[in-house]
């Protein structure tokens, strides 16, 4: 197999080893890789790319779901299968396809899991346009994702969340945002648009959500205001979020999402863009490798 992996280099000592341990086997099984590090974002997405054309039979990638997200905007639409080596944060695509963190089982899943179909997300900002695999975000989850300082995330991985979410907690504006959903108007204070039923890790937001179905999932958060947020935040840990009577989960094929003018967009964890915004679907839009 011809395989060309993208790794960040940024990865903590205890996943480096982890990403050491899975190139050893890879070689040991005879694997062609060439390997190349990520120095800045956009990156991944030029050699997801540029693997396109030069042939390869898979791309791996070695890091977060941020950096996946590059390499699935750089593959979509073609037929080579992106593998990944959850390096990250939350690994959250990891989590909702069911691969663990042994090197054995990684390596395993690079070289023979099941390549399949899954839909994507497509977001479309003023500034541009961005594919996602697990979800979109408005209000509370999308100022945590802008106030996150990279340079802490280097240093201490969650605590940069953990901080990031007391920020945005404590400046808590109490917006309302206007989603229009298959030509349906809702109001919410926040709003999670999902591909996948995993969020933030193993939480789950909207539960029947699922990668290979053409669909996409709308958590909405009724209430605005800093005690509604730790209620949700709790409900979220506990794991009954989408019971609660103020949290709506509509499907959806078309989604536009307006608000204050700058309010911020996370797309698969990361901040992407300001509203106004639309979402849709890709039918078949990646090959992803199963473990």
């Amino acid at each position: 197999m011809r395989l060309l992996i993208i790794y960040n280099p940024t990865a903590g000592q205890r996943r480096r080893r982890r990403f050491e341990a899975v190139l050893k086997i890879l070689a040991e099984r005879g694997a062609s890789v060439t390997l190349q590090a990520t120095a800045r974002r956009g990156d991944a997405e030029e050699f997801a790319r540029a693997a396109v054309t030069a042939g390869y039979d898979r791309v791996a990638v070695a890091g977060g779901d941020g950096t996946i997200n590059e390499a699935i905007n750089g593959l979509v639409g073609s037929q080579v299968a992106l593998a990944i080596v959850p390096l990250g944060t939350a690994n959250v695509l990891a989590a909702e396809i069911g691969l663990g963190s042994r090197p054995e089982d990684i390596a395993a899943a690079i070289l023979r899991g099941t390549p399949r179909p899954v839909a994507l997300g497509r977001i479309t900002t003023a500034q541009r346009t961005r594919r996602f695999v697990m979800m979109a975000g408005i209000g509370f989850d999308a100022q945590v994702a802008a106030g996150v300082n990279p340079a802490l995330k280097r240093l201490t991985g969650k605590f940069a969340y953990v901080a990031a979410s007391l920020r945005a907690l404590l400046r808590d504006p109490g917006l309302v945002f206007r989603l229009e959903i298959d030509g349906r108007v809702y109001h919410a204070a926040s709003a999670i648009v999902a591909k996948g039923h995993f969020y933030g890790g193993r939480f789950v937001a909207c539960p029947e959500a699922r990668l290979e179905e053409p669909i996409l999932h709308v958590c909405l958060f009724g209430r605005a205001g800093r005690l509604h947020i730790l209620r949700y935040a709790a409900a979220l840990v506990l794991g009954f979020l989408p019971r609660l009577p103020d949290v709506t989960v509509v499907r959806a094929k078309r989604v536009t999402l307006d608000g204050p003018p700058g309010e911020p967009v996370q797309v698969d964890g990361d901040s992407e863009g300001r509203l106004p915004a639309t979402l849709e679907v890709e039918e078949r839009a990646l090959t992803l490798v199963y473990p």
